[in-house]
């Protein structure tokens, strides 16, 4: 056992790390519960800690371990705490539980960002499977599937995935973080549980967050939820990537998007917000005009805003494009709502829902 040549008392080297630390917290002259709370363990284990350092240093007490601590130059007197990762955390501060430092956008072009500094992910292929694997956050993925997914029925003549998957370890690679994000099973690759935020994954925690208020009855706060997960769309998703899963995911991803926006717009027109309403669905039926869902919502829209003629206008509209480009009449919404207009039946329509 090391012995100081000035004290014949043993030296903090025969410490263990986390001894090490709890004796650093107590020459600074912190409590249990604070030590605790600096170094993230249970209150109760920083006496069994301080218990242990004063029987390997052959310490008298409490007090013997702050001079000691001094005396062999861990704590520095009069300048603080020399290592300044070591600082304790006051007992009032909160601790923040910090989030992944990688996150991955999917709803656009694919994009990536490192402590907030965008990443060149690559060759397009490449691309396409790290995009696969962010759609299946949460499984493992096996290497035909990446094949099937990003290759189609044209597969590459080499073993090319493990190359990608091994260029993709080294772009996401987080200093101070696990050796990958991408973790390897006998069936196949997958991104480490909470390594990594997907814009996706946080679009579905938002829509279950309006599901959740729309039941409370708060319609105001649906809205609100719902807004924050369209505002995560920043174009085509999956832009420009190759690859059957691509595109049916691209396919899948812009329906939800216009799922969401009738859910939002139809809250809107519970809330009596008609006039932000009638914006954007005239915008969507503008890019949707065979959608007589959108087309029954507008119409609506115009006639709780006052605008009986122009909601009658859209059923025209609608119905000669149907007639003219697919050969069939309006479905019973867009008829039914036509006929309440006409007969001015907000109630049964539920158009007087109370503003929350």
């Amino acid at each position: 056992m090391p012995i100081t040549a000035t004290t014949g008392q043993p030296t903090v080297t025969t410490l263990r790390h986390q001894e090490r630390e709890v004796l650093y917290a107590v020459g600074c002259g912190l409590r249990d519960d604070e030590i605790a709370a600096a170094l993230a363990i249970p209150e109760d284990a920083v006496a069994g800690y301080l218990a242990r350092i004063l029987a390997e240093l052959g310490l008298r007490d409490r007090a013997a371990a702050i001079v000691h601590a001094f005396d062999c130059g861990l704590v520095a007197p009069g300048r603080g705490p020399r290592r300044r990762a070591a600082s304790p955390v006051p007992p009032t501060a909160t601790r923040r539980v910090p989030g992944p430092r990688l996150r991955i956008s999917l709803l656009g072009p694919l994009r990536a960002w490192r402590d907030g500094q965008p990443l060149d992910l690559g060759h397009l292929r490449q691309q396409a499977v790290l995009a696969a694997l962010a759609l299946c956050q949460g499984r493992t993925v096996s290497q035909q599937e990446l094949l099937d997914g990003v290759w189609g029925e044209e597969p590459p003549s080499t073993k090319v995935v493990p190359v990608y998957i091994y260029r993709l370890r080294k772009i996401l690679h987080v200093v101070g973080g696990p050796d990958s994000v991408i973790g390897r099973d006998r069936c196949g690759y997958r991104l480490l549980p909470g390594a990594v935020a997907v814009d996706v994954a946080r679009v579905e925690e938002l829509v279950s967050a309006a599901g959740t208020a729309e039941r409370a009855g708060e319609l105001t706060e649906a809205v609100r939820a719902c807004s924050q997960a369209l505002d995560l769309f920043r174009g085509e998703p999956l832009a420009g990537l190759p690859g059957p899963l691509a595109e049916l995911e691209r396919l899948r991803l812009t329906e939800r998007r216009i799922v969401l926006v009738q859910r939002k717009l139809d809250w809107q027109l519970r809330l009596g917000q008609h006039s932000e309403a009638i914006a954007e669905l005239s915008a969507l039926a503008g890019a949707q005009p065979l959608n007589e869902p959108v087309a029954a919502m507008l119409m609506r829209a115009l006639y709780l805003g006052g605008r009986q003629v122009d909601a009658l206008t859209v059923f025209d509209r609608t119905r000669r494009r149907l007639t003219e480009e697919l050969g069939v009449y309006p479905g019973p919404m867009l008829r039914r709502t036509h006929q309440m207009i006409l007969r001015g039946d907000e109630a049964r329509l539920g158009l007087t829902g109370t503003a929350q």
